[in-house]
């Protein structure tokens, strides 16, 4: 499949070059302290997103209408990312607004998680709504934040290797994912009847390693922002789509968020609620989904380094659809599903793992200096407004009788049936990702001669040694150039 040409609208500029940034030593630390930092981000999220949270919502009342709004939050908030982008133009630094925006969302999920103790007499109907509330502002604020972050790393990360070093910070983030919920899952196991200590304990832990992230970064350089003589927000924000490699991705990624949202909220919920699984055996189950992105993450970043990251969308998208239909396979007996979903779960966060580093790469290759953070909203916000559409109404769908079917004399459970339609969505998504518009990149079918053609062991690379070849050469080498 030949790699399509690029073109690009006489009004977006060209990324400029950095010889007028301002000059810095080349720290190697500061690579490291990136990683690090990102491994506890990445312990932060894994708290606060686990299914201890859906535990704790059903605790207080939940239904699967208030499972579908929490799982639409994530992307639901996503259109503050374009107000990110605008508020950006109009920085000199983004730092001290970065920083001062993440550590108040790193404390958001507190008052919720501790309140039920401060104020017993208070009823679950409040937290529940509290929470959601206090969730949605979690999320808002991240989102605020992300592109500010994007654009600083995107100015100060190299272009050359960029995808080689976000594949080594991917893989110990999902290192330290895997390790937040082994942790997870024997604290709810010490309170199996007590999931509201076990969940304020967890946001207590995860607030304190979500600062430390924060605090990390004061030392990192920040060159200053490159901003656009343009003021009119209205072109702003129509330069994005305006941009022929970048239009093709946002329409992409809006498809693939309406098909995945159909049915990836509500996995945890079918494995709780009708498979009957325990929270605690779940948690580990999704444990076992980090080490497979763990282990084959610095190899991605290599991969999208030397073919594209087109190619690399295209195949984890061809992919995606495998854990849907295993879950519609799965029965409804919680030992047997535990052991039949661990590859299952393994191999989606391979491809998940494919999916942050090529769609990370492309924006920040793809966006110029002068209004990138735009750019990366227009990636992910208008995306993640579909998907958040699509995760509320499917949870109201969840309420009603009538989802329940019968598909060739199969029958299907409202959760199943929510799965075959996802199923349906994200195969169809493949026709948008092979029009995504990469110059340079290879052809599909190249890439998977290529892999073909290679060894499980060069496929697969043990963490012990990627520690010491990805992490002291790529990390090295990545930072010294920038």
């Amino acid at each position: 499949m030949p790699a399509e040409t690029s073109t690009h609208s006489p009004d977006t500029p060209d990324a400029p070059d950095r010889e007028h940034m301002p000059e810095r030593p080349p720290d190697i630390a500061h690579g490291k302290t990136i990683i690090f930092a990102g491994c506890l981000g990445m312990a932060y999220t894994q708290l606060t997103l686990c299914p201890a949270g859906i535990a704790f919502a059903r605790h207080l009342g939940g239904s699967g209408l208030h499972i579908g709004i929490l799982g639409a939050i994530p992307t639901g908030m996503l259109f503050l990312q374009f107000l990110s982008a605008v508020v950006a133009n109009h920085l000199e630094y983004r730092r001290g607004l970065w920083m001062s925006v993440s550590i108040v969302q790193r404390l958001i999920l507190l008052p919720v998680a501790l309140g039920p103790f401060l104020f017993p007499g208070v009823s679950p109907g409040f937290w529940l709504w509290g929470f959601l509330g206090m969730s949605a502002l979690n999320h808002g604020l991240l989102h605020f934040a992300s592109p500010l972050w994007m654009s600083w790393m995107g100015d100060y990360l190299p272009r050359s290797r960029l995808s080689r070093f976000w594949g080594v910070r991917h893989l110990w983030m999902q290192w330290a994912g895997a390790a937040s919920l082994l942790f997870a899952s024997y604290l709810l196991q010490s309170y199996t009847d007590g999931i509201q200590t076990a969940f304020a304990i967890l946001i207590v832990v995860a607030a304190i390693l979500g600062v430390s992230d924060i605090l990390l970064f004061w030392p990192v350089f920040e060159p200053p922002v490159t901003k656009i003589t343009e003021t009119s927000i209205r072109k702003v924000l129509a330069e994005p789509f305006r941009h022929g490699d970048f239009r093709s991705f946002i329409s992409f990624m809006s498809f693939w968020h309406f098909a995945a949202m159909v049915g990836a909220p509500f996995i945890s919920l079918f494995l709780l609620a009708e498979v009957g699984m325990p929270l605690s055996r779940l948690l580990l189950l999704w444990m076992f989904c980090w080490v497979g992105g763990a282990v084959c993450s610095a190899r991605i970043g290599r991969l999208a380094e030397r073919f594209g990251h087109r190619p690399i969308l295209i195949l984890c998208t061809l992919m995606k659809s495998s854990n849907m239909l295993a879950l519609i396979l799965t029965p409804n007996d919680p030992e047997i599903a535990f052991w039949m979903l661990i590859p299952v779960f393994i191999l989606d966060s391979i491809l998940n793992a494919g999916f942050v580093v090529a769609t990370n790469g492309f924006m920040l290759t793809k966006s110029p200096s002068g209004n990138r953070t735009m750019f990366i909203a227009a990636g992910t916000a208008l995306a993640g407004f579909v998907g958040g559409v699509t995760s509320v109404i499917c949870g109201g769908l969840l309420t009603w009788d009538g989802l329940d079917s019968v598909i060739p004399g199969i029958p299907l459970s409202a959760y199943r049936t929510l799965f075959a339609v996802s199923i349906v969505l994200r195969i169809a998504s493949v026709l948008l990702a092979v029009r995504i518009r990469e110059s340079g990149s290879h052809g599909t079918r190249h890439v998977v001669s290529q892999l073909i053609g290679a060894t499980p062991l060069r496929l697969i690379h043990f963490p012990v040694g990627l520690f010491r070849s990805a992490t002291q050469n790529d990390v090295s080498e990545t930072v010294v150039e920038s």
